[in-house]
């Protein structure tokens, strides 16, 4: 038997959202379902008791993973089984990874698991706005150390009215589309698109949801006390020497402070403070006595406060920062379009010590990404990869395989882009962003490099994107608080906030925040976004500069498309019987041809090639299946039979007329044979049709000129006759 806890949370519109614990997944350090509809969601988390020897970071590993039988669906493949994560499972593993991370206790360093799955699907609700909802309420009722609840919710806006967790059908006309993580007093993370909206209706959305998630936090913190998880576990995961640490920030803190200060190359910078770091074990080592080994792991981790500390007051109090910036200051930028001759389109964006090198390529409906997730099926025409190998940073490592991070950051420049492609776009569009260079900014850099590479390509994008990393330095005992433009990766990594903006000239079109301190206030977001505003406008001006429009035409070894709209009963004409007439349109032009057929508009045909010449052929003989032959008009026509009484001429693919033998000439003719021969190509007029049988009748002689018949033709003699 089993003693379930079920808590309710009731949404604006009346629908209801539902935490079950104590009924699935019993040993699991805690465990809930969460239930809005007919979608369901378990998650559980686990977490070893003791913390591996010398880990000084927070091992969380969250998965999220949809089963396709919760949608009545067989997995695609050979093995018919779910296999490895999709991009869509991996981007929510991450929003739920980002959220949670930071609200652990900083010296609890076990290893602990988070699993989130889809087990029963709504075809119409979108579950991954309920994983962060189930991963909080897992954690919540076990007994592991949590500085939470949280909870996420989406929140768009749909015909100007802001709508939380809206459905899959309801998203399809919405112009703002965020997740938000928030606790009950602080917003933690912020990811989504919108078409291109003012700060102030972002800022305005993002509290819409966390009126929201603070009702999903007050019944997790009920339904704690329910089950009896107020008290969490005690742990021992960090072995201190404060002697040490004291030492350490005495002796090199001055030395560190000057070091970023008067640094402001990366890798010199990393080369000084590496060497102080030296100097110092050398030095302690010979202080020990003999035999006795320094602990290594303790003095990197008093080292790296020390090295946080004396940037971050760097920054609050001389208003300097590591590379010798203001605090609203950007990094020098140049860019370069067309340096890739051979692709389709190309760019190089540098902005400081982050590069982007990014190609656009072109292809047909054929090339686009097919989407086969449990919910969501279909193609996507715009696709945009995000490459980070290890030479970007100067690491001496192999590169295995696609990271999370490279889903996530090109997810991220995808949705800052996609709304720009044009709408009427024949392509299939691939963007392909490989980063050079890396020191913060790096998916900022991709959405800058993309636009100019879509317009380098001569896509006719609807305004160019920008995009800029924010971030923040707080001190919450002085009331002190920096707001950084164009963050170094150093800023990032020891600063409270790395808040991602990309926008037109006239608004937003995606972010990304993670905010790593409580208490952040709306006018310090507002503030943010303001100064982000200023900034992708001065990043924008730099790209105009280089390419301030699209092309106007493709680059002359672009594949083209030209667009054919056909009567839907003529679609089958076309494609003929197994394929075979579009097949020898195919092989007979060298370009490819592809037919959809769209609810009323008719049969809707790309012609694709790579020279007008190929295009131009397969248009003309698509042109001739579906013409409707008129009465009047001239056809260049193939011989096709020759009969005692004319030829049978093919005028239009599949339709051929009857050239009678009183019609080859104004002469009279004896014999076809002495004028026409099968495989002829002639010119002929169409001069009648029969209303009853379609039969058509076909003239060449009225397009010769008539001989003139004389007044007093000579006489013959009887040889002549």
């Amino acid at each position: 038997m089993y003693n379930a806890f079920v808590k309710t949370i009731e949404l604006a519109d009346g629908r209801k959202i539902e935490i079950e614990t104590g009924k699935l997944a019993k040993q699991a350090d805690g465990s809930v379902v969460v239930k809005m509809g007919n979608t369901m969601l378990l998650a559980t988390v686990t977490c070893a008791k003791e913390a591996k020897e010398d880990v000084d970071f927070m091992p969380l590993q969250v998965e999220y993973k949809e089963k396709f039988a919760a949608a009545g669906r067989f997995p695609g493949g050979f093995m018919k089984r779910e296999s490895r994560p999709g991009d869509y499972e991996i981007l929510i593993s991450r929003l739920v990874d980002r959220a949670l991370r930071p609200l652990f206790p900083d010296d609890f360093h076990a290893e602990t698991f988070v699993n989130v799955l889809l087990i029963s699907a709504d075809k119409d609700t979108m579950p991954d706005a309920l994983a962060g909802l189930a991963a909080s309420a897992a954690i919540a009722v076990s007994d592991i150390p949590f500085n939470g609840p949280i909870s996420e919710a989406r929140v768009a806006r749909i015909d100007g009215k802001l709508v939380i967790n809206p459905t899959f059908s309801e998203l399809e006309k919405a112009d703002i589309d965020i997740m938000v993580a928030a606790t009950l007093e602080n917003i933690l993370m912020v990811e989504g698109e919108m078409s291109e909206v003012s700060e102030a209706e972002m800022l305005e959305a993002i509290k819409f949801a966390h009126d929201e998630i603070k009702k999903h936090c007050k019944a997790q913190l009920e339904l704690m006390k329910e089950v009896g998880k107020t008290e969490k576990r005690e742990y021992s995961h960090e072995v201190n020497d404060e002697v040490l640490r004291q030492l350490i920030n005495e002796k090199l803190y001055d030395k560190v402070y000057e070091a970023v200060k008067t640094t402001p190359g990366k890798h010199d910078r990393h080369d000084k403070l590496d060497a102080i770091k030296t100097a110092f074990v050398e030095e302690y080592t010979a202080s020990l006595p003999e035999g006795a080994e320094p602990n290594t792991s303790l003095i990197g981790r008093y080292y790296h406060d020390v090295e946080k500390k004396a940037v971050r007051n760097l920054i609050l109090d001389e208003k300097v920062r590591i590379d010798g910036r203001k605090l609203d200051e950007i990094r020098p930028i140049w860019c370069e379009v067309n340096y890739l001759p051979a692709t389709h389109g190309s760019a190089v964006f540098t902005r400081g010590e982050t590069q982007s090198l990014t190609t656009v390529t072109l292809g047909t409906k054929l090339d686009k990404k097919m989407i086969d997730e449990v919910l969501i099926q279909g193609s996507d025409q715009f696709v945009l990869h995000y490459n980070f190998p290890p030479f970007s940073t100067g690491d001496a490592r192999p590169s295995r395989g696609l990271s999370r991070r490279e889903v996530g950051h090109g997810n991220l420049a995808h949705r800052a882009l996609k709304r720009m492609i044009p709408d009427n776009s024949p392509y299939a569009i691939r963007v392909v962003s490989d980063i050079l260079e890396s020191n913060g900014s790096s998916s900022m850099a991709t959405v800058c490099a993309g636009t100019l590479a879509l317009m380098d390509a001569g896509i006719k994008i609807k305004k160019p994107v920008s995009g800029i990393a924010m971030g923040l330095i707080t001190d919450t005992e002085s009331n002190r608080l920096a707001v950084l433009s164009d963050i170094l990766g150093d800023e990032d990594h020891l600063g409270d906030m790395d808040f991602k903006v990309t926008g037109t000239e006239n608004g937003i079109t995606a972010t990304q925040m993670d905010i790593k301190v409580d208490g952040l206030s709306y006018e310090t977001l507002a503030q943010a976004l303001e100064q982000a505003r200023q900034g992708r406008l001065h990043i924008l001006g730099k790209i105009l500069e280089t390419i301030d429009a699209p092309r106007e035409d493709l680059k002359p070894h672009a594949p083209r498309i030209e667009k054919l709209i056909i009567p839907k009963e003529m679609i089958g004409a076309v494609i003929g019987p197994g394929g075979k007439i579009i097949q020898d349109i195919q092989a007979k032009s060298g370009a490819t041809v592809i037919i959809e057929e769209i609810e009323n508009v008719g049969g809707v045909v790309d012609v694709f090639a790579e020279n007008k010449d190929a295009i131009d052929k397969a248009l003309k003989m698509i042109k001739g299946i579906v013409a409707v032959p008129e009465i009047g008009k001239e056809y260049d026509g193939v011989v096709k039979s020759v009969v005692s009484f004319g030829a049978f001429v093919e005028i239009l693919p599949g339709k051929d007329g009857l050239l009678h033998i009183s019609e080859i000439d104004w002469k009279r003719v004896e014999k076809v044979e002495d004028y026409l021969k099968v495989g002829d190509e002639i010119t002929v007029k169409l001069i009648d049709i029969d209303q009853k049988t379609g039969k058509l009748k076909l003239s060449k002689k009225v397009l010769i000129p008539k001989p003139e018949r004389p007044d007093n033709p000579p006489k013959q003699d009887n040889d002549q006759r």
